[in-house]
């Protein structure tokens, strides 16, 4: 604990007032700080926030777009700047990073990283919003010029700078989830070429792998190579420092860039060393009011915290700036006097790659037989519109609903335009704990342009309907 700090508990504040501080100034940290604010003025919560970063309530999952230049300007991605947030009597302040937790104290030690200088700052409630921070394996070369994660927009601008002044054209993505793929669409954009390292047995493990085998199928078309069950052992450097190629067991790949889409963890270092709960995948675990468990007066909420699979019953760790913002919603809420929870998720997620779509929700095949289901699988293949109007594309679901009962666990689509959405009635069923022959009578919206007779997931509804009556 540092002893040069100076220290704020004795500030004179009117009677009553209370403190709440933000660790963490994008999506579920000022969310939370928002909605206390809307709730309380200032003359009942006073509210501090520190943020380490630049930017403040940005949209990290819109960096690939930005670096692709469907975005056209950095800015677009800021919700709300620091400035707003300071006119509503929120205390924001910036390039200022927490680095440490007094859990009995009640008070947090941050340093302003353009001074140095250390202070303490005392708190009646906690926000603890910390995000995640990219997996970046420890190898030869992976600090090299050239090598980019992409989590934050100082991160966008890095990589951004990079694609600027780089001469050569190869870029190899290391890493085939969400991030990933996005960013092997965005260097092909730039005109790169892309290949992507992959140490799965097909692109995308959210999905099965049937599922995944499509997903690479279209990247192999649209001139992505792809590399799958392939290990990166290094990163080469040239004379001049700077990365030029990804070294795997088998190969050696020519890189003027790198970029790392491997995923992310929790960044619970904090957390960690204050000696908050953590759950299996290193996040930290909350109630249903998002307050940490065992801590009256601390919230978490974000990619730092783990939440409730509502299908498999199991803690997840799922980084989603949807389920960020829902969080901060709920902490704000229950800091500012009022009341809110959130229940969990089903985890549903939607990306693209060019003119594919690919969505998922609920339980992969794995994730079942880990959670002792026993369950039945189909896959279908329809289109998007009926088949005769014009712009029908195909597309193939894959359902799993539970053996004897029916109860749908989880549905995997790829397609192409109107496919992914369409997940999103499969998540309602999921939240609603619908058997797939319950979902065969959904009124769903029909036309033409929209749908065919049958929508796709009805048909897969279908279809596993049929699977499990065989077996009961």
């Amino acid at each position: 604990m540092s002893m040069n700090a100076s220290d704020d508990r004795t500030r004179d504040t009117k009677r009553g007032t209370e403190r709440l501080v933000v660790i963490g100034g994008d999506a579920a940290g000022m969310s939370a700080a928002s909605q206390a604010r809307r709730l309380k003025g200032p003359d009942e919560l006073e509210i501090v926030a520190f943020e380490r970063g630049n930017f403040t309530s940005y949209s990290a999952c819109g960096i690939p777009y930005w670096v692709s230049g469907d975005v056209p300007d950095r800015d677009r991605l800021i919700a709300r700047t620091p400035e707003e947030h300071l006119a509503r009597d929120i205390d924001l302040r910036m390039r200022t990073e927490v680095m440490e937790i007094d859990v009995p104290g009640r008070r947090v030690r941050a340093r302003a990283l353009e001074t140095g200088a250390e202070s303490w700052t005392s708190y009646d409630k906690l926000v603890i919003a910390t995000g995640a921070r990219p997996i970046r394996p420890e190898l030869p070369g992976i600090d090299a010029p050239g090598v980019h994660g992409v989590q934050t927009l100082d991160d966008g601008q890095a990589l951004l700078d990079t694609l600027t002044t780089t001469k050569g054209r190869r870029a190899v993505v290391v890493g085939a989830g969400y991030i990933g793929v996005e960013m092997a669409e965005a260097l092909i954009k730039r005109g790169y070429e892309v290949t992507v390292v992959n140490r799965g047995q097909e692109p995308m493990s959210t999905l099965d792998p049937d599922m995944g085998r499509l997903v690479r199928e279209a990247m192999d078309g649209l001139g992505i190579t792809m590399v799958n069950e392939a290990e990166v052992t290094k990163l080469l450097t040239g004379e001049d420092g700077k990365v030029r190629a990804v070294v795997t067991d088998d190969a050696e790949y020519p890189a003027d860039v790198v970029v790392l889409g491997i995923g992310v963890r929790p960044e619970t270092t904090l957390a960690r060393a204050a000696g908050l709960p953590l759950g299996d995948h290193g996040g930290l675990l909350t109630d249903l009011a998002m307050r940490v468990r065992g801590h009256e007066n601390i919230w978490a909420g974000g990619d730092c915290v783990e939440v409730l699979d509502l299908v498999s019953g199991r803690e997840r760790h799922i980084a989603l700036g949807t389920h960020a913002n829902k969080h901060g919603q709920v902490i704000g809420a229950n800091a500012g006097g009022d009341y809110a929870t959130f229940p969990g998720v089903v985890g549903t997620a939607v990306s693209k790659v060019c003119d594919l779509e690919i969505a998922r929700t609920g339980l992969r095949e794995k994730d079942a037989h880990r959670a002792g289901l026993r369950f039945e699988t189909v896959t279908i293949e329809s289109t998007s519109r009926a088949g005769y109007y014009p712009g029908a594309a195909l597309m193939t679901v894959k359902m799993l609903a539970e053996h004897r009962t029916g109860r749908l666990l989880g549905v995997q689509i790829v397609g192409r335009e109107g496919a992914a959405k369409r997940v999103d009635i499969a998540a309602v069923a999921l939240t609603a704990r619908l058997t797939v022959e319950q979902m065969t009578a959904l009124d769903l919206g029909y036309a033409p342009p929209f749908s065919p007779v049958w929508d796709p997931v009805l048909v897969a509804a279908r279809k596993a309907s049929a699977a499990v009556r065989r077996l009961t």
